[in-house]
C-alpha cells in the first residue's frame, strides 16, 4: 500500500503512523537508551550492552588500525607492527611512530620507514635538535639522505 509521508511529502509504502521509512526512523522511533558498561554514559544500545562508540573501540579497532596503515603507507599489518615494535634509538617499546628517513611521505619502502617513540620523533622534527638525532641514527647504521642533513655551520 502506497502513501504520501506526512513529514517529507514522499510517495512511499506505509511504516507506521503515515509515515516512510525514513521518517518512522528519524521522528517517530524512540531507541532503548541503557548506561554503557564501558564509558557509564546513558545512550543508545548499540550491541553487547555498549554504545556505538565503545563497541566500535572494542570490536573494530584492530581492523581500522590495519586499514589506515595500508591507506597510508602500503603496508599490511605485521610489517606495521614489526616497523613500530620499539624506538630505534632508546628501545621504548610502549608507543612507536612510524618515521621516514628521507622525510618523504610519498616514499613507503620498509628501509625508508622507522620507529621512533613520540620524544626522539618530536625532537627529529625539530631544528635544535634535528643535527644530533641525525648523527645517533647514522650511528646505529641508518642510511640517511646527505641532502636531509642540515648545516648549522652556515646559519
Amino acid at each position: 500500500m502506497s502513501i504520501i509521508c506526512s513529514k517529507c511529502g514522499k510517495e512511499d509504502t506505509n511504516h507506521a503512523k503515515g509515515l516512510c521509512f525514513n521518517c518512522y526512523r528519524k521522528y517517530a522511533w524512540k531507541r532503548k537508551l541503557i548506561t554503557c558498561k564501558r564509558c557509564g554514559r546513558e545512550m543508545p544500545l548499540h550491541a553487547k550492552g555498549l554504545c556505538g562508540g565503545c563497541y566500535n573501540f572494542i570490536f573494530h579497532l584492530p581492523y581500522n588500525k590495519a586499514w589506515n596503515q595500508k591507506k597510508n603507507y602500503g603496508l599490511g599489518m605485521e610489517n606495521y607492527k614489526k616497523i613500530t615494535e620499539r624506538c630505534v634509538l632508546c628501545g621504548f617499546d610502549k608507543v612507536v611512530d612510524l618515521h621516514h628517513l628521507d622525510q618523504n611521505n610519498k616514499n613507503n619502502s620498509e628501509n625508508n620507514l622507522i620507529g621512533l617513540c613520540p620524544n626522539h620523533h618530536k625532537m627529529l622534527h625539530d631544528y635544535r635538535y634535528k643535527a644530533n638525532m641525525l648523527e645517533q641514527l647514522k650511528q646505529k647504521g641508518f642510511n640517511i639522505p646527505e641532502d636531509k642533513k642540515l648545516n648549522f655551520s652556515s646559519l
